[in-house]
């Protein structure tokens, strides 16, 4: 059988992409001398939250996906990033291929939230690679790209935040149920206001202040409310 190994040379964000996208190098090697006719490659892209470090203010901001510090121990598994599929050209020896990877900003999926609350560095990325091989110096044979193939990669931060910025300027993201959408709709509506970022001001500005009950005895500052409770989650190793 060939031998495959693969390795990750650097990742970029696609400016032409109409949605935000990842742009991943790969290196594949194949057994010197092996004519490679295509490859039908699968990779799933995991982040591995324990192989780096964090800042006070990114241990607040992971608090709903990994809980408190002390936790870590036990909750900072692994989080599926992605899992796409390329066919790969016809090569011999060694080739680079560009693999894309879709992106979203929708601060409900988990690993939004992880990239979203790191101010800098990298990373932890891990590549799984399976799939089939055509393979032989005239006619075809078929062959998997057996299931341990693997490529740990660190992304920096910044490509990530450069991404986001080319597709949501200066601004965030929010997904809101639709009869709160069709609510917020009949309020815009009904004021008159000319953007949703009107609209939110507005509901901001106009919101209730703290009952005057919830003061302290020695009439101190209102206590500040205390944190949901982190969201746990149940990752699963699932195979390539």
């Amino acid at each position: 059988m060939t031998e495959f190994s693969f390795a990750c040379t650097g990742v970029s964000a696609d400016r032409y992409a109409a949605g935000p996208t990842l742009v991943f190098r790969l290196r594949i090697t194949a057994t010197p001398g092996t004519r490679v006719h295509a490859v039908a490659l699968r990779c799933q892209l995991r982040i591995e939250p324990a192989r780096r470090g964090y800042q006070a203010d990114e241990a607040e901001g992971l608090a709903d996906l990994f809980g408190e510090r002390a936790r870590w121990g036990s909750t900072l598994l692994p989080l599926q990033f992605a899992q796409v599929s390329l066919v790969v050209p016809g090569f011999t020896g060694e080739t680079e291929i560009d693999l894309p990877v879709p992106c979203t900003y929708d601060l409900d999926v988990a690993p939004t939230r992880y990239f979203n609350a790191l101010d800098e560095g990298e990373v932890p990325l891990l590549m799984l690679f399976s799939g089939t091989a055509f393979t032989g110096p005239g006619g075809f044979h078929v062959e998997p790209v057996p299931w341990d193939r693997e490529a740990s990669y660190r992304m920096p931060v910044q490509v990530w935040r450069d991404m986001v910025e080319q597709h949501f300027p200066g601004c965030g993201w929010l997904r809101l149920p639709r009869d709160t959408m069709d609510a917020l709709l009949v309020y815009r509506s009904r004021r008159a206001l000319p953007s949703w970022e009107a609209t939110v001001r507005e509901l901001l500005e106009t919101a209730e202040p703290p009952s005057a009950s919830r003061t302290t005895a020695s009439h101190g500052p209102p206590p500040t409310p205390a944190p949901p409770a982190p969201a746990l989650l149940a990752p699963e190793r699932t195979a390539p």
